[in-house]
């Protein structure tokens, strides 16, 4: 696949027969969902910006038949996304509080001295690391976000990870014990490139935990506002032992976690170790066969199964709309911006949402142009309902957010169905 610019040149030309498989190179790829064209999801307006044009990308999730990788063209490079970016981790309590076990669980078992984190943002996870005594270094190319690891005392380097960093990376600080990716693998259309820089920085006998979410899960419980132009693929266990054995690195086991609506662990350590594979690897991978992910029967209602979310929102918003009811949003994460535009709700449905990361207050959801306040808004405008946008912080977002009952206001999640709590 060449490229001119950002965008494959098979895709410039109209040329969709041309496109191929970014892990196996097969030319067998079949339609999931297309949610049309949309803005990247993390370009929030500023006021000055209301009045200009806005580029917006084809957002189509297809899937491969030979490898069951599913994936969209890459049609926005990270450079273009992650240069300055407005995800900051450390704004959500429970994803902290996770980063945390994990980090404990790993020094205590594994016994580290070394650990890389890559795509560390603002040192949510390695901080916990400093606290344990652990050398580490983040890598993060994010110029924003690695500045605020810094801060918190975490070494940070400013860079996109690659084979010949993986290389500088261990010649300058030694091979990493650990290795962790969360929430990056789905990030980068160079699957075999980045495995093989993840490869470059374990030991020889290290671990490489990655965390990605679960394609079985989004397809199950119709999470397709996780589809945004950040991701460019969507693993199955099956999917993701096979792009992590193109790296030189060998999945030995798995663990279900319910982060992000349904996420995998994925271990993995140097192939050439010839690791014991846990039977879980196994069972995992019966499941998503059970489900039909790895034959084009499983795909075949996602996409209806969409349309009806998108039908019982609307419906909800429209008849609050005529009842004089006033609803509000909650959060202004990625997988938001794909449901408002998808769904193709503006300020006449949703007045505003809300977000506790300050860098997004004062500037307008891409695409829908839905204006963003901090959080103390909601208290003092006291609407009937909230739209959560971040549906899967359920948990602590119920907790967070239990002040609206105090004057009869109800609060709204869309997925995997609507349901007014």
């Amino acid at each position: 696949m060449t490229v001119r610019g950002n965008v494959p040149s098979e895709l410039a030309t109209g040329d969709l027969t041309a496109i191929t498989c970014r892990l196996c190179g097969s030319s067998g790829l079949s339609s999931v969902v297309d949610l049309g064209a949309t803005p990247p999801c993390e370009r929030f307006l500023t006021a000055a910006q209301l009045d200009q044009p806005e580029m917006t990308y084809p957002l189509h999730l297809r899937v491969c038949t030979s490898c069951w990788l599913a994936q969209i063209p890459p049609l926005i490079s990270p450079e273009d996304t992650f240069t300055e970016y407005a995800y900051f981790s450390s704004y959500s309590s429970s994803w902290v509080e996770h980063a945390k076990a994990f980090v404990n669980d790993v020094v205590d078992r594994l016994r580290p001295e070394f650990v890389v984190e890559v795509a560390s943002n603002d040192g949510y996870l390695l901080r916990h690391v400093v606290d344990r005594g652990v050398r580490c270094l983040g890598v993060e190319p994010s110029a924003n976000v690695g500045a605020a690891a810094r801060e918190r005392g975490v070494d940070t380097l400013t860079e996109f990870l690659s084979p010949e960093l993986g290389a500088r990376v261990r010649a300058e600080h030694g091979p990493a014990d650990v290795v962790v990716a969360n929430n990056v693998y789905a990030h980068i259309p160079d699957v075999l490139g980045f495995t093989q820089g993840l490869r470059a920085l374990v030991a020889d006998d290290g671990w490489v935990s990655i965390e990605v979410q679960h394609l079985l899960t989004l397809m199950e419980l119709n999470q397709y506002d996780t589809i945004y132009h950040e991701h460019f693929q969507y693993y199955s266990v099956a999917s993701a032992r096979r792009a992590l054995a193109a790296g030189g690195l060998a999945l030995v086991d798995v663990e279900l976690l319910p982060t992000h609506g349904g996420s995998l662990r994925l271990w993995a350590r140097p192939a050439e170790l010839s690791a014991a594979v846990s039977a879980r690897v196994g069972e995992v991978i019966a499941r998503e066969e059970a489900a039909g992910l790895l034959d084009i029967s499983g795909y075949g209602q996602f996409a209806a199964r969409v349309a009806g979310v998108r039908r019982d929102l609307l419906a909800f918003l429209v008849q609050a709309a005529a009842e004089g009811r006033t609803v509000v949003g909650y959060g202004a994460p990625g997988k938001g911006n794909t449901l408002l535009n998808h769904c193709g709700i503006r300020p006449d449905l949703l007045a505003y949402t809300v977000d506790r990361n300050p860098y997004k207050h004062g500037r307008f959801t891409p695409g829908t142009r839905v204006p963003i306040f901090p959080p103390e808004r909601i208290a003092a405008d006291r609407p009937d309902y909230v739209l959560v946008l971040p549906w899967n912080l359920k948990t602590e977002l119920l907790d967070q957010l239990s002040y609206v009952r105090d004057w009869g206001g109800k609060l709204v999640f869309p997925i995997p169905s609507l349901e007014i709590v």
